[in-house]
């Protein structure tokens, strides 16, 4: 069975956009692109209750089965973070999930309209749609570049041990050539890493440290 890697990469091969980290859709707009370089820029606002509302629209053209799978998704962060993704009514801001080309996403928040694709038949799967919600989020800490290159950039784990079984890691064979290993466990290098099946515990907190989600914290 793939992991969450090899079905996205998988999913979004052949496409024109170029795409950070193999799934994440480069920005075009100045404020989009503050998300890339300025630390904390791109976290979607926090009302005075402490909650982080996401609006959302779902487009028509999933089915039942998979709008239910999207919804139970995104619920799984309702019930363990302050983030609360709420039905869009008239918002400027907000997700709006379609079946495009692909299961890609842009970066955090840009205070528009922000497409996030789930292309039907592939992307619509919970570790998946996590992985993409995630970054949306503002939760970006395991950034790699497609193809070749791996750009060694500085990231902010949030004071919390590195995470091998984050639904925002990538599988050993991502970016590989042939099913060749790109990426090594240390000091185990047998160990599992990439997965498919939601969050992880160390996700959970850093989500809840990165928005100051005190009321969440273990």
């Amino acid at each position: 069975m793939e992991d969450i890697t090899a079905t996205i990469l998988r999913m979004n091969n052949g496409s024109s956009n170029f795409m950070l980290e193999g799934d994440i859709l480069m920005p075009r707009s100045r404020t989009a692109m503050k998300c890339l370089n300025e630390k904390y820029s791109c976290l979607w606002p926090k009302s005075p209750n402490g909650i982080v509302e996401i609006p959302f629209l779902i487009s028509e053209k999933y089915d039942d089965s998979e709008r239910s799978l999207i919804l139970t998704s995104m619920k799984d962060f309702e019930t363990k973070t302050c983030i609360r993704f709420i039905p869009r009514w008239s918002q400027v801001a907000y997700l709006n999930i379609e079946p495009r080309f692909g299961c890609a996403s842009l970066l955090g928040y840009v205070g528009d309209k922000q497409g996030l694709s789930l292309q039907r038949f592939g992307c619509v799967q919970k570790g998946i749609i996590q992985h993409r919600a995630a970054p949306r989020a503002g939760l970006i800490y395991f950034l790699v570049y497609f193809a070749y290159n791996f750009d060694k950039k500085d990231t902010d784990n949030l004071n919390t041990p590195y995470d091998y079984s984050s639904v925002m890691h990538y599988g050993k064979t991502a970016f590989g050539i042939n099913g060749l290993e790109t990426i090594t466990p240390i000091p185990d290098p047998s160990a599992p890493i990439g997965q498919r099946n939601g969050l992880s515990d160390i996700d959970i907190l850093r989500i809840n440290r990165l928005y100051q989600c005190w009321n969440y914290f273990k």
